[in-house]
């Protein structure tokens, strides 16, 4: 194998539509590029989007034309940036958005500290030869007076630069225009942008009203004292906390072992324990649609009315933010030791300090469910 060849970010075919629902490291693995390609093995891939506005509120659309030399699509006008995403144990949406970022540098010489604002546009579902890549798609607004340092290697580069609106009209007419990318323009084209990038500060929904009800969304398998301490600060603040129990339709998985019952048990017990009243707060259980597009609007169906959500995800955070909806701080208390794959992994090493993470009337809930065996014999299952 050659060393320097990329590593990609693979996933199997019937796993893809857990990226729907923010689930990325459990599901991804990693394979050379050439394998990947040769395999017809689906991977993750970015697509950067990006512009200004200037002071006359002009806006002005980054287009790259990709150099001649390039395997596929030479060139071809696209989008500013894109790549495949690199494999790294643990990756999670940050790390695919500093990937999207990373290649508006090597292609254009732009920082990442350039990017006033980076938000997650979509998840697209694409080919390239026969092959399925899953696009992780980015619109970012830029600094003005940029000095842009295209890669010849990467894109030709007197093409390759901001085009006016009227100018990227014409482009997207273009036969020499990659499909993908003319879709996702032709959408930029439609938008307020004013509005999207909440430049608008009267676009901006519930800034003055008072908070009463808090949204938090969890998976809750299981429940653990890190689940405690975001509720109980949260609770600290707000009258009424909705809890969202995520996920909910699945379970007796390795991933997934509780019953969305079982979990919901879980959360009264807990609360019960630490003297809340049950007019405190709510528990909503909410199943996986694997739509991102569709996933916030489903959420607000079952719970109902909030004035934040409150969510360590940085997933659930971002399709939050796109749908204009306050999101709290993140609340964390030593992360890598309070997480819920990290629980299930010392039950199944039989590893006792398992116990000192999860509330004592939790533990005896998994007991009566037969949790800990449950856990084990759904791994073994999985190998």
């Amino acid at each position: 194998m050659n060393m320097a060849e990329e590593i990609l970010a693979c996933i199997k075919e019937e796993d893809i539509k857990y990226l729907e629902s923010g689930q990325i490291s459990k599901y991804i693995f990693p394979k050379e590029r050439s394998k990947a390609h040769k395999e017809n093995i689906p991977h993750l891939i970015t697509r950067l989007f990006a512009l200004q506005i200037n002071s006359d509120n002009e806006v002005f659309y980054l287009i790259q034309k990709r150099s001649e030399e390039r395997k596929s699509f030479p060139g071809f006008y696209t989008d500013s940036a894109s790549g495949h995403v690199v494999f790294e144990k643990g990756l999670e949406f940050d790390d695919i958005k500093r990937n999207a970022l990373r290649e508006l540098e090597e292609e254009f010489g732009i920082s990442p500290n350039k990017a006033e604002k980076v938000k997650f546009y979509r998840l697209e579902k694409e080919k390239d030869n026969l092959t399925k890549e899953i696009a992780y798609i980015f619109l970012v607004l830029l600094e003005n007076d940029l000095k842009l340092n295209p890669d010849p290697e990467e894109v030709e580069v007197s093409k390759s630069k901001f085009y006016r609106k009227e100018q990227l009209i014409k482009l997207l007419d273009k036969k020499d225009a990659v499909d993908y990318s003319k879709k996702i323009w032709s959408e930029i084209l439609d938008l307020d942008l004013f509005e999207y990038f909440n430049l608008d500060q009267g676009s901006q929904k519930n800034k003055e009203e008072k908070k009463n009800i808090a949204l938090f969304i969890g998976r809750f398998n299981p429940l653990h004292h890190g689940h405690i301490y975001v509720m109980k600060n949260i609770l600290d603040d707000f009258q009424v906390l909705k809890i969202g129990i995520g996920s909910a339709q699945l379970d007796h998985t390795k991933n997934d072992p509780f019953t969305g019952d079982e979990r919901k048990k879980f959360i009264e017990a807990a609360l019960k324990k630490r003297g809340y009243s049950s007019k405190r707060y709510e528990i909503h259980k909410i199943p996986d649609i694997f739509n991102a597009d569709k996933w916030v609007n489903h959420v607000v169906s079952i719970v109902g009315d909030f004035d934040v959500v409150f969510s360590n995800s940085d997933w659930v955070r971002k399709l939050f933010e796109n749908a204009d909806y306050e999101v709290g701080r993140k609340i964390v208390i030593f992360k890598k030791k309070f997480s819920g794959s990290r629980i299930r992994e010392l039950i199944r090493n039989d590893k006792k300090e398992w116990r000192n993470l999860v509330p004592n009337e939790v533990i005896d809930l998994m007991k009566e469910y037969d949790g800990i065996e449950r856990i084990n014999t759904l791994a073994s299952n999985s190998n």
